[in-house]
């Protein structure tokens, strides 16, 4: 009997963990991160899960793409990632999962030698993709998920 009652203490638990309802969605914001500029949030937090949506290399003050190129603007869309991140006390370090769409395929190389000094091991998890096109021009978008430990 004692086993039951924690089996179902504990299953309680886990539920109340995973539960998800769009009453718990919160939406995240940092004014040092470029705004949304459609009707999207910066960011959504639900549970212990953030998912933020793709940032451009723009230049949060002028909004405007930073020049120098695909690496310039992986640098900058990673430091408005960390800006939003930082606004829910979280790092680079709390992503999971990264989604990197290029404007050119070709680029592949060159971003990866960004992305790699933006992470530490374990690497979270990540697809690339290559589109037709990019909002503003953009020659990387990149979007994560992130955790935050319960």
């Amino acid at each position: 009997m004692n086993a039951q009652r924690r089996f179902l203490k504990w299953t309680s638990r886990q539920l109340e963990r995973t539960r998800i309802g769009v009453n718990q969605l919160k939406k995240l914001e940092s004014s040092k991160a470029p705004a949304a500029v459609g009707p999207y949030s910066q960011g959504i937090q639900t549970g212990n899960l953030f998912y933020l949506s793709g940032q451009l290399g723009l230049n949060p003050e002028t909004g405007k793409l930073v020049e120098g190129g695909v690496q310039a603007q992986a640098k900058q869309a990673f430091e408005n990632i960390k800006q939003v991140l930082a606004s829910e006390g979280l790092t680079l370090d709390n992503v999971v999962k990264v989604l990197v769409l290029l404007a050119d395929i070709q680029d592949f190389a060159a971003v990866n030698e960004v992305y790699a000094t933006q992470f530490n091991e374990p690497y979270p998890a990540r697809s690339a993709f290559a589109v037709a096109a990019l909002p503003l021009g953009g020659l990387i978008e990149i979007e994560v998920i992130a955790e935050r430990e319960a």
